[in-house]
């Protein structure tokens, strides 16, 4: 006789006069096509952007306490809005707990498939690793044409639509960090 998995759901809306009726009630549907039982139903009602959230932070508790094997969701932003390395770094503990994600809308995004959750993640981790090099390269073309402008005619244009004169930190701006940082900063080496 087979096992029946235990699930728990995931519920996200963005302020606290929306509801997760419609959301539990597509999970539930899922529930029962899959045979799952109901461990628990975890719901916040703020935004995605950050970790903080009461009920997430309980779910990943419960995880770690193996509560649940499958951990569905009726899609990826009601689950985080914090951009694909936290997100995938989520879906990384979530496995180290034994546990799946499943999404309605997404159907791919289907880790209880052991190799195809190994996929999944290696394609999310691989797309994230070149997207940040895709922005490195991009700040360090756009530091070099510049530098190019300042050396040619003595000011570049920034994003503002602003002349300015060099690579440095504008005037008036503060650092966060108390002690203070060489003024040149990190645009030192591209004064060279």
């Amino acid at each position: 006789m087979i096992k029946q998995k235990t699930c728990a759901f995931y519920c996200r809306v963005s302020t606290e006069e929306q509801n997760a009726d419609r959301q539990i009630s597509q999970l539930k549907t899922m529930q029962k096509l899959q045979n799952y039982m109901l461990f628990k139903i975890y719901i916040d009602k703020m935004s995605g952007g950050s970790a903080n959230r009461p009920d997430f932070q309980q779910m990943l508790k419960d995880a770690r306490l193996r509560k649940f094997e499958i951990l569905c969701v009726t899609s990826l932003d009601r689950f985080s809005r914090e951009g694909i390395v936290n997100t995938l770094t989520y879906l990384k503990r979530l496995k180290k707990y034994g546990v799946a994600l499943k999404s309605v809308r997404e159907s791919w995004c289907d880790t209880t498939d052991e190799g195809l959750g190994e996929i999944l993640i290696s394609i999310v981790a691989w797309l994230s690793k070149h997207e940040r090099e895709r922005i490195s390269d991009n700040t360090k073309k756009k530091l070099e044409q510049y530098k190019k402008d300042i050396e040619e005619k003595g000011f570049f244009i920034n994003k503002k639509g602003e002349k300015c004169y060099s690579l440095g930190r504008p005037k008036g701006s503060k650092d966060k960090d108390p002690k203070g940082r060489n003024n040149l900063g990190y645009l030192k080496r591209w004064e060279k």
